[in-house]
C-alpha cells in the first residue's frame, strides 16, 4: 500500500514560506468561522512559525479575520514558565496574540511550569472540555527537526505511546529537557494539519520522511497522517532539494 505523504508546496525563501503558513492560517480560519463559527488551531513553534505569526498581526492579515471567533492551542511545550524564553507561549503571545487582542479564554497555553505529568492531563481536560468528547483542531501547525521529530515526539521512542492519552509528557534526552506534547491520536484527528520547512540541513530528513520506507520511531513526523483531513507540506527550494 502506498503512502500518502501529503501535497509540497515549494517557495523561493523562508520569508515566502511563511507567508503561505500565514495565509493558510486566515484561509482555513475563514472557513471555519463561516462553516462552525469559530476557529480552533494549534500552533508551533520554531523560526518560520514566529515570522508566519508576526505577518498575521500586520497589515491586511490583521484585518482579515474576526480574531475574537479564534481559539488559540499549542501542539507542545517546554516545560519552562511562560515568560521563559524558550516558552513557545512566550513566543507566540509576543508575535501576535497580544497584538490581536485574542480573548484570554480563548488560549489555551499548557502550564509549562507545573508538574509534566499534572499539566499534561491538565491539558487534555481543557482540550476536551473546550473542543468536546473528541476534539478536532481545524488547523494544526507543525514544524519539522533536522532529526525528523514535530511536536515533541522524538526519535528513538514510539510516537504511539500514551496515544489515548491525547497530550503527554516526555523527557528530551538530546535536550534534557521534559516537554509537553499532543500525541499523534489529536494531531491526526485534525481537519488540516500543515508543516513548514526550511532549511538544507533538512533536505535529506524531509526526502526520507516523505518518501522513504515508513519509520516513526526514527522518523517521527511520518506518524502525522490525517484521518480524516488534507496535509500539506510548504518548504523552501533548500529544504525541498530543488
Amino acid at each position: 500500500m502506498t503512502r500518502d505523504a501529503g501535497t509540497l508546496r515549494v517557495f523561493d525563501a523562508p520569508a515566502d514560506v511563511a507567508a503561505a503558513l500565514a495565509d493558510t492560517f486566515l484561509a482555513t480560519a475563514r472557513d471555519a468561522i463561516a462553516e462552525r463559527g469559530s476557529f480552533a488551531v494549534s500552533l508551533a513553534g520554531g523560526t518560520t512559525p514566529k515570522a508566519a505569526y508576526a505577518l498575521l498581526a500586520q497589515g491586511p492579515r490583521a484585518n482579515a479575520i474576526d480574531w475574537n471567533a479564534v481559539n488559540i492551542y499549542f501542539g507542545d511545550e517546554r516545560c519552562v514558565p511562560p515568560d521563559h524564553e524558550q516558552s513557545n507561549y512566550k513566543m507566540a503571545n509576543g508575535a501576535f496574540i497580544r497584538a490581536l487582542a485574542i480573548p484570554d479564554a480563548h488560549v489555551h497555553r499548557m502550564h509549562g511550569e507545573d508538574d509534566p505529568a499534572n499539566a499534561a492531563r491538565a491539558y487534555r481536560d481543557d482540550v476536551i472540555a473546550s473542543l468536546g468528547a473528541q476534539p478536532r483542531f481545524d488547523l494544526v501547525m507543525l514544524g519539522m527537526g533536522p532529526d525528523g521529530h514535530t511536536a515533541s515526539l522524538f526519535p528513538g521512542s514510539d510516537p504511539l505511546t500514551d496515544n489515548d492519552a491525547l497530550v503527554r509528557a516526555v523527557y528530551s534526552q538530546s535536550q534534557s529537557q521534559w516537554r509537553i506534547t499532543l500525541t499523534p491520536a489529536l494531531l491526526n484527528a485534525a481537519r488540516a494539519v500543515v508543516f513548514a520547512v526550511e532549511g538544507s540541513g533538512k533536505t535529506a530528513t524531509l526526502a526520507k520522511v516523505r518518501e522513504g520506507p515508513y519509520d516513526p520511531i526514527t522518523y517521527p513526523s511520518q506518524i502525522i497522517a490525517p484521518t480524516d483531513g488534507t496535509l500539506t507540506w510548504l518548504a523552501d527550494k533548500a529544504a525541498a532539494g530543488v
